[in-house]
């Protein structure tokens, strides 16, 4: 596992200012935060620092303004924010920014306005590295979320101030490297979705670290396809057979086995409880849907995790937000958090589907670790090296 400094590493910082990057990007709605998941993950890292005497100065995005934008300024957030971490939160704009950093106190928390209201933020101009880092003598990155993105605030200052992760970041980086680092064989991971193009390069990836691929969702149909079954009106990427059976044959050589469903439940109409039948895949109608894995399959797959010790997960296995084409996931969820609540299976999921889904199956609390991060996650599991998570590894 790559070595980074943490706030453990800090020492002291009392009368310090902390730049301190999270993701603040949260849904809103007539002017209220309407989901405070992400404001939620902040508070560890945020109170801590607060609590030691630093001035903690919050840097985030939100939203892609084309520059500045009243409508998208963090403004819109100090009161959700305060009430979130129970303290007082300042609000600072870019306008006379250093002055109103100067008349904080040892303790204070501020949130600076959108980094992205400066053009050069996602093009990590060194002007704009150099203007976030006059106002800091430390940074910490604490948004895993936007570690895929070489930005100046999640990777520029990495290089210019001492550099260390946050809390969130570090549980995710720990969670990760037990996931797919240096994991406990046998690893499983789920990989679901609609389309094979979108995780392609994941499949790819993952057929040469882990001993169990279980494919669900629209994707598992062009993997059916290229073994010869006919998926009807299925969503199926026809024109992505031969990868499909390209990934097939990386798995042969790397002793991966990939599970595709061999019953399932397949509809004449996309809708909530629309008549169902659940059948062998080679009896699917050339009018009907594939729209879930089948009960036979999921108690297969079960016993294939009984057998694991090791989860990652990533999508849905059926069309989850359209009842009953949640019950695979449901069902095969509540297996992985039951092995997890024995201690036999360490489970690490991630993405804005499969999060969703989890909660949905009232069991997100029992997977040892949930990410509510999505393109970073993603790319982690293609394998690809994150430049905010890059930037913070230590030298020599």
């Amino acid at each position: 596992m790559t070595q980074f400094r943490t706030l453990d590493d800090m020492g002291d910082v009392r009368g310090k200012r902390v730049l301190v990057r999270e993701d603040l990007n949260v849904p809103m709605a007539d002017g209220r935060v309407t989901d405070d998941t992400r404001l939620r993950a902040t508070i560890p890292t945020v109170t801590e620092l607060a609590d030691r005497g630093a001035i903690v100065l919050v840097l985030a995005h939100f939203g892609r303004p084309k520059g500045p934008s009243a409508e998208l300024s963090l403004s819109h957030i100090t009161d959700a924010y305060a009430s979130v971490l129970g303290r007082p939160v300042t609000y600072i704009d870019w306008e006379g920014d250093a002055d109103a950093v100067a008349a904080l106190s040892p303790g204070d928390i501020a949130v600076l306005e959108n980094t992205r209201f400066f053009g050069g933020e996602e093009k990590n101009d060194p002007a704009v590295v150099a203007r976030f880092a006059a106002l800091g003598d430390l940074y910490v990155n604490d948004a895993f979320s936007a570690a895929h993105r070489a930005h100046a605030s999640t990777e520029g200052l990495a290089h210019t101030l001492p550099a260390f992760a946050g809390r969130a970041m570090e549980a995710e980086l720990t969670a990760l490297d037990k996931a797919l680092g240096n994991p406990e064989h046998p690893v499983a991971a789920v990989v679901g979705g609609a389309k094979v193009s979108t995780k392609l390069a994941v499949l790819e990836h993952l057929v040469k670290q882990v001993d169990h691929l279980i494919i669900g969702g629209g994707m598992a149909n062009t993997f059916l396809a290229a073994r010869g079954v006919d998926v009807g009106k299925s969503l199926c990427e026809h024109d992505l057979v031969d990868t499909a059976n390209a990934i097939f044959d990386a798995a042969d050589k790397a002793g991966c086995t990939i599970h595709l469903p061999y019953d399932v439940v397949t509809s004449r109409e996309f809708r909530a409880n629309p008549p169902t039948r659940t059948v062998n895949v080679h009896e699917v109608a050339a009018d009907e849907m594939i729209l879930d894995v089948g009960p036979a399959a999921v108690e297969a797959l079960a016993d294939v995790l009984k057998n694991c010790r090791t989860l990652v997960w990533n999508g849905p296995l059926g069309a989850f937000e359209t009842p009953p084409f949640d019950t695979a996931t449901v069902a095969l969820a509540r297996t992985a958090a039951a092995l997890t609540t024995d201690g036999s299976l360490v489970s690490v999921a991630g993405g804005g589907d499969t999060v969703a889904a989890l909660n949905h199956a009232g069991v997100a609390d029992e997977f040892t670790f949930v990410s509510t991060a999505g393109g970073a996650f993603l790319e982690w599991m293609e394998g690809r090296e994150l430049p905010g998570v890059a930037a913070l590894a230590i030298k020599g």
